[in-house]
Order: structure tokens, then C-alpha cells, then sequence
């Protein structure tokens, strides 16, 4: 998944959560009242005995809890709160998102390469540099990235900015590799193209590792575990390997052939 993808799909999760927070409760109701018609379930919230104990002289009744309706107690401590816990997880996730899009964002596709305006261009390659900048030392340079994306602007076809499906920065880092004359362009394209939207990929290495190094595996080297690993994630790719010819390049590599006379 893209970055600006994954910023849509965000935005939207914020948006129905929101939404769902204020609505959801009642018209989820609806649908639990169904289920449990249909499997012979008395359709209400349980009620819990109210207990009796001993109040103190001076202590103050929480009358408004005590005259709470049961499905007005599930609102507030669980409904709410669950539902609260997922808001604030994708609201931090999505301005994370936003402050990558700050940065990237004009390279996002074709369409906003083109008509951005020299000064802003010029403006989001030195914010891009400064972000790629360690101590003193940078990844690109933004002056030459500017320059190469003007030439670059100039060079793509109208098919890549025109209609309604651009090209998006896969395209743009193809064509841009075709080319052979933008080293700072590609540079740029590759750092985007390798930002992790999820964590999926780290946690499905790690469920793998789990299995890859057992107490009996306990001595293998960190270069064959890492083999493993890459291997046992990219199965899928492991389907259309050819073995047979694999086998035959690594032999022809290793053979030791001695020529006697």
C-alpha cells in the first residue's frame, strides 16, 4: 500500500469512528436484538444486583451513576471506551501519515509534479533534504533534486498528469529510471517508496522468527537465520522459483574443475 493510499483509508477510519461514536451505539442494538431472535436469546442488557453496604455520615451518593439505565452503563464503560481507544490509535496514526505526506507529498503522483510552481517545488526539495539530514550529512541534495525534477517535469509524457488516473511514484521512478539521468530523483522516489505504512511486516517477521529459531536452533548464525526469514515471509514468491535451474547456477558457480594432461 502508498503512503497517500494509506492517508485516504485513514482519513476515512477517523471519520466513521467519529461518526460511529455518536450513532453507532443504537444501530448496533438493532442488530444484537436480531441475532439473539434468531438463536432464542432474551434481548436486554443484564442488570447487576445492586449491593447493599453501610454509608458513611459525610459521604456524597453518586445518584446520577445509581439511576444510569443498564444500556446507558454499557455506554460509558465499554462501548465508549473501546471505541475511544481505537479514535485515539488512528488519530495518532493518521497525523503521523500527515506529517510524512508534509514531506513527501509532491511526489506523490504525476499530476502534483506537474503543476507544482518553481518556489513551491523548490521549497518542498529543500523541506525534503532537511528531513534526510543526520547530523550534517544528507541523502540528496535540494538544489540538485529541484533541478532534476524541472527537467523531469518537462520530459513527462501528458498520458502521466492528464486524466483521471495519474501516474502514481511507481510510474514516475520507472520512467525517471529509463532516463538515466536523475540519481537524486530515484534516490527520492526509492526512500518514499520503502516507508513502512504498517507494522505488519515487523510484526509477521518476528511470528516467524519465533518459529525459525527454537531452543534446538538456538546456534544458528544471524546470516543463515536471516536467509530463513526471507524466505519463510516471501513464500509466495517461492512458488514460481524455478529449482532446477537454481540448482544448476549454483554448480556451475562451486564446480571445481581440473584440467589434467
Amino acid at each position: 500500500m502508498l503512503l497517500d493510499v494509506a492517508i485516504k483509508n485513514l482519513n476515512g477510519l477517523v471519520t466513521f469512528f467519529n461518526n460511529y461514536r455518536n450513532n453507532g451505539l443504537d444501530r448496533d442494538i438493532i442488530e444484537a436484538k436480531k441475532i439473539a431472535e434468531a438463536i432464542d436469546i432474551e434481548p436486554e442488557f443484564t442488570v447487576k444486583r445492586a449491593s447493599c453496604r453501610k454509608k458513611q455520615f459525610d459521604e456524597i451518593p453518586n445518584t446520577e451513576r445509581e439511576q444510569q439505565s443498564a444500556k446507558e452503563n454499557f455506554r460509558t464503560d465499554y462501548f465508549l471506551v473501546l471505541v475511544d481507544m481505537a479514535l485515539s490509535q488512528i488519530t495518532t496514526r493518521f497525523e503521523q501519515m500527515e506529517h510524512f505526506e508534509s514531506i513527501f507529498g509532491f511526489m506523490f503522483d504525476a499530476s502534483k509534479l506537474y503543476y507544482l510552481d518553481d518556489d513551491l517545488l523548490k521549497t518542498s526539495c529543500l523541506n525534503l533534504e532537511l528531513a534526510l539530514t543526520h547530523d550534517k550529512d544528507s541523502d540528496i541534495d535540494g538544489n540538485d533534486l529541484f533541478i532534476e525534477l524541472e527537467i523531469l517535469q518537462g520530459m513527462l509524457p501528458r498520458v502521466a498528469y492528464e486524466g483521471e488516473r495519474p501516474w502514481t511514484s511507481i510510474k514516475i521512478m520507472e520512467f525517471a529510471k529509463k532516463m538515466d539521468m536523475f540519481p537524486n530523483v530515484l534516490l527520492a522516489y526509492k526512500i518514499l517508496l520503502t516507508i513502512p505504512v504498517t507494522v505488519a511486516s515487523a510484526e509477521r517477521s518476528f511470528s516467524k522468527l519465533k518459529l525459525l529459531k527454537t531452543y534446538l536452533r538456538s546456534t544458528m548464525t544471524q546470516e543463515r537465520l536471516n536467509g530463513l526469514a526471507i524466505l519463510s515471509i516471501e513464500s509466495s514468491f517461492l512458488a514460481n522459483v524455478d529449482y532446477d535451474k537454481l540448482i544448476e547456477v549454483f554448480a556451475s558457480k562451486n564446480a571445481r574443475r581440473h584440467h589434467f594432461r
